[in-house]
């Protein structure tokens, strides 16, 4: 049995899906009802609540973590959710990190974020940790003003990074939890290219067929809409990133095809399978 955490989201429903096509037992954790693919036990948990997890836990060997944006806030006390796994056999864990533990090590979400790889490394289990850039997925913010006012309002307009098709991060999770092979692992996730929110809003009106305008937000007005879905803190560490990148920030990494034998998939593709959402 393997145990997806976040299994209704943009990594967890895919990898969910993956595992199940290729005929793993799999239980899909989230804090809410949700629909799940045939054969695939769902469990309602909140991971801010460890020993909420525990019956999703019985007769798991493998487990993919991933943190709402409330784990990776100051208090917070993400080790206890490796800890309650171990606690019930789970013998694998692979982890969805970031790549600001090593782009930006310093910030306070970062800081906290490598504690929790450290202490998975420590653990004794067999792990595999994944350090995705941007996602594409981050464009559905988007969505509304695309479908109502043909529009996308976006911050640092002209300013770029190779982000990354979430179901890349499903494709690898999938083959860190079925194959030893990448035990030990630790990738580095991106998308085939940089690419800013600019050429993002033409992929978008290319996919759609019909023009989209793009507005630039200020910083300012970006912490605002940021910061009612995640932690201000977290909120300021992203737009750091998006606003300033570092060399290690817009470079492009070999990791997913590395592990998959194929490139990563480009924004335009991601525009392409997701364009009912603008529409």
């Amino acid at each position: 049995m393997i145990v997806v955490t976040g299994a209704t989201g943009n990594v967890g429903r895919p990898l969910t899906q993956a595992l199940a096509a290729a005929g793993e037992k799999v239980t899909a954790v989230s804090r809410h009802t949700a629909a799940v693919p045939d054969g695939v036990r769902h469990v309602i948990a909140d991971l801010s609540e460890p020993a909420s997890l525990e019956p999703a836990l019985s007769g798991a060997k493998a487990m993919f973590v991933l943190l709402s944006g409330d784990l990776q806030a100051a208090g917070a006390n993400p080790a206890a959710v490796i800890d309650t796994a171990a606690r019930a056999g789970v013998r694998r864990v692979v982890l969805l990190s970031t790549q600001g533990v090593v782009t930006r090590p310093f910030d306070e979400t970062r800081i906290a974020m490598r504690g929790l790889e450290d202490g998975l490394r420590e653990s004794g289990l067999d792990w595999a940790i994944l350090r995705p850039g941007g996602f594409a997925s981050n464009a559905l913010w988007w969505a509304e003003s695309v479908r109502t006012q043909q529009l996308v309002a976006a911050p640092f307009g002209d300013i770029g990074l190779p982000i990354l098709d979430p179901t890349d991060i499903a494709d690898v999770a999938a083959a860190c939890l079925v194959d030893d092979r990448h035990a030990g692992g630790i990738y580095e996730l991106t998308g085939p290219e940089v690419i800013t929110p600019r050429q993002q809003t033409e992929a978008i009106a290319a996919a759609l067929g019909t023009p989209v305008r793009f507005h630039e937000l200020t910083r300012e007005e970006a912490k605002a809409g940021m910061s009612q879905v995640m932690p201000p803190e977290l909120a300021d560490d992203t737009l750091d990133i998006i606003g300033s990148p570092n060399v290690g920030e817009v470079r492009i990494s070999p990791d997913v095809e590395r592990v998959l034998g194929r490139a990563p998939r480009s924004f335009a593709d991601w525009a392409a399978r997701n364009v009912e959402a603008f529409r």
